[in-house]
């Protein structure tokens, strides 16, 4: 199997309207008005629009200030915010309609309405970000399965990249198969690496044993109770 999480990324964020999300809120500072989002929409204060970090662009989150219980829907056409503890970036209006611009912030509960399509309004535009750093390539066969008996959980993840790595040099180092669970909790994905089918838990658990050096938090997954 080559890098089989892969075919999550396709899934929209939006599918279940349940999934929701508490943390601290801002809202963009004038000097954004007219510059280009990450959806190649520009920002203006006067729409109510978002950025989030994972949710797809077009999505539509019903905001609400829990202070005063205020509300708002906005749609999500930027990635942020990049400060660490906060959730979701405003357009101006959003934050005035949750009053709380006199404060700067605020502490939210951000809940799916309408899923989007990943696009926004606008097909994104091309950044020149110069001469890449650094540069790797992957080849993927995806594909979705259904493991059955035990595996060894790693770790549970939140960037791609560093699954893109330590995926490829587990399925050399162990010649076992690798697969990845994806998880939403509260509106933001997970992904749990685990490696290896055994048929028993003995067995899962003896190979478990030989990973704590290099995985502390490593355990034993029972895939019929996933």
């Amino acid at each position: 199997m080559k890098h089989q999480f892969l075919l999550f990324l396709i899934f929209k964020m939006a599918l279940l309207k349940a999934q929701t999300q508490t943390g601290n809120a801002s809202f963009y500072t004038d000097a954004f008005e007219g510059k280009s989002t990450s959806s190649g929409e520009k920002y203006h204060a006067n729409k109510l629009t978002a950025a989030h970090k994972t949710l797809s662009f077009g999505t539509v989150v019903k905001v609400t200030n829990l202070v005063n219980n205020e509300s708002v829907n906005v749609t999500i056409n930027d990635r942020g915010p990049d400060k660490e503890g906060r959730v979701i970036d405003l357009s101006r209006a959003a934050a005035a309609r949750l009053k709380f611009i006199n404060q700067g912030t605020a502490e939210v509960n951000i809940e799916i309405v309408e899923g989007g399509d990943g696009k926004g309004k606008f097909q994104p535009t091309m950044a020149d970000l110069g001469a890449s750093e650094e540069s790797e390539f992957y080849d993927f066969d995806i594909s979705k399965v259904q493991p059955k008996g035990f595996g060894a959980q790693l770790g549970r993840y939140q960037e791609l990249s560093n699954l893109y790595r330590l995926t490829n040099n587990l399925k050399k180092t162990y010649r076992k198969k690798v697969v990845v669970k994806v998880s939403v909790v509260k509106g933001v994905k997970y992904y749990s690496l685990i490696v290896g089918s055994f048929s028993s838990q003995v067995k899962a658990e003896r190979f478990v044993s030989g990973l704590k050096k290099q995985f502390s938090d490593a355990f034993v997954l029972d895939y019929a109770r996933q």
